[in-house]
């Protein structure tokens, strides 16, 4: 079954819509702190928004369903973690993050160590995103594939040619006010989609709940303590915190939009708030993915579904209404194109301002936005390769969370000995990163270990190889040696 032209008006209705008002925010772009920072008018809740949107790509949106389809409310415990972790945020890396004007998060890591280091929190940073992004890209084949038809590569060019579009015209300020219209999208078409499964199960919401309370659907909470199972209390909570301190915190996706805010006050407000429209976000897409497995229960699909990822778009396909199925695959191109909108600017940042404009200082700020809106057009071709080398690889929610948290640990880590520390060594640091780096390469390649562990061991290991090699290399300033520490 494929859409009705109704649908695929709507479709093409929203993808145009989107494109020409990202497109409204060219004008403002006069330099780099318009193009990165959005000139820092931003009001909180619209970074709030974004943060929220920016974290939500297609993996989340047709990934979380699964997870509940073929599990439990488990993954919540992570989300509890992510509460945490931003917690953990405000209190530690924000008040480092607005002494004087920074535009990406690895500037924190020169004014401590020195260049060296710098330039390799950034690479890593660069290289890990863009693998990272590069499965989530790939995701959206999966639903226009299944809608419409179309090969992986076309599903994978119309999306990434579109949102290449606002984002090298309007910068950070299309980016956050499209992932504003975006997340009203695809949470109002989840929302849709569940109500549409309420009516077409026999008894309703009624129904749906006794079922998948009586098979254990909706238990959240599991104590056991183990590194080899996903989601338990204790992985998530731990594992959860270390992985959104890493993923908000260091990471230039997200320190991108905290960077954006008015002041410190905004900035901890947004972080903050979008803690707790993330945790009911994903009570609703683990809700509508107890809802389909009742569905399912009760009108069995014809074949096996090939992969979890494939539950909800499947449902949105055969079973939606006509127009309704339009507006939620909408709203998860969406979800896919706010990510991708978010993954191309931090890229393009880091690029230029950790890279480009360190090595020649003396650039005009014309020449600097010319070369910005160029290294956004590389860094889309790129992520357009790596996508469709991604086909194919298993669960895609877990996949792209796992290469994220690979590189997470390491860079977590190195933040935390700079912000922490008085005694900790450029020298040191790198040390401790690579052992940190290589340790959750190990344990991702050679092991069972949870990928909701990652952060955690390799943050640690970081941190006390670091430490201890900086106490043999000496220099308690690090490679500043007239530069204090950062932390008080």
């Amino acid at each position: 079954m494929r859409l009705h032209s109704v649908d695929v008006v709507i479709i093409v209705v929203y993808l145009i819509a989107i494109t020409l008002f990202g497109l409204r925010f060219r004008k403002s772009q006069k330099s780099l702190r318009d193009y990165f920072l959005a000139g820092r008018n931003i009001p909180w809740w619209a970074i709030c928004l974004s943060i929220v949107a920016a974290e939500t790509s297609t993996l989340t949106v047709i990934g979380t369903p699964g997870i509940a389809y073929d599990g439990n409310f488990g993954f919540l415990q992570l989300v509890f973690g992510y509460l945490l972790g931003r917690v953990v945020i405000s209190l530690i890396l924000l008040p480092q993050y607005f002494r004087g004007e920074m535009f990406t998060a690895y500037e924190l890591i020169d004014r401590r160590f020195g260049k060296a280091l710098h330039r390799i929190t950034s690479a890593v940073f660069l290289i890990t995103r863009a693998a990272a992004e590069g499965v989530r890209v790939w995701a959206v084949s999966i639903v226009v594939a299944i809608a419409l038809g179309t090969g992986d590569v076309w599903s994978v060019a119309i999306v990434m040619l579109l949102t290449l579009i606002y984002t090298f015209e309007g910068g950070m300020a299309a980016v956050i006010w499209t992932d504003v219209v975006q997340m009203c999208i695809y949470v109002g078409g989840t929302i849709a989609g569940l109500f549409t499964l309420t009516h077409l199960v026999p008894g309703g919401w009624p129904a749906i709940h006794t079922a998948a309370a009586a098979a254990g659907k909706l238990q959240i909470f599991d104590f056991s303590f183990s590194f080899y199972q996903k989601y338990t209390f204790w992985a998530g909570l731990i594992g959860g915190m270390f992985l959104t301190t890493a993923s908000h915190g260091t990471d230039q996706l997200m320190v991108q939009r905290l960077l954006v805010a008015r002041d410190q006050r905004d900035s901890r407000l947004a972080l903050l708030t979008s803690g707790v429209v993330v945790l009911a976000q994903f009570t609703l897409f683990l809700v509508v993915g107890a809802a389909l497995w009742y569905f399912y229960h009760l009108n069995p699909p014809s074949q096996p579904f090939v992969r979890l990822d494939y539950v909800f778009p499947t449902f949105i396909v055969e079973y939606m209404p006509r127009g309704m199925t339009g507006l939620l695959i909408a709203a998860i191109l969406a979800a896919a194109m706010s990510n991708l909108s978010a993954a191309l600017n931090s890229l393009s940042s880091t690029t230029m301002l950790d890279f480009y404009v360190r090595f020649r200082p003396q650039t005009t700020d014309r020449l600097r936005l010319r070369f910005s809106r160029i290294a956004t057009i590389i860094w889309g071709l790129v992520l357009f390769g790596l996508a469709l080398a991604s086909r194919g690889r298993g669960k895609v929610l877990e996949m792209g969370l796992s290469i994220a948290s690979v590189a997470y640990g390491g860079l977590l880590g190195v933040f935390l000995l700079g912000v922490l520390t008085r005694r900790a060594t450029q020298t040191g640091a790198i040390v401790g990163m690579l052992c940190g780096l290589a340790l959750n390469g190990y344990i991702w390649q050679g092991t069972h270990i949870a990928f909701t562990w990652y952060v955690t061991l390799g943050a640690i290991t970081t941190f006390v190889i670091g430490y201890l090699a900086s106490l043999v290399t000496g220099n308690a300033q690090g490679a500043h040696g007239n530069h204090p520490s950062i932390s008080s």
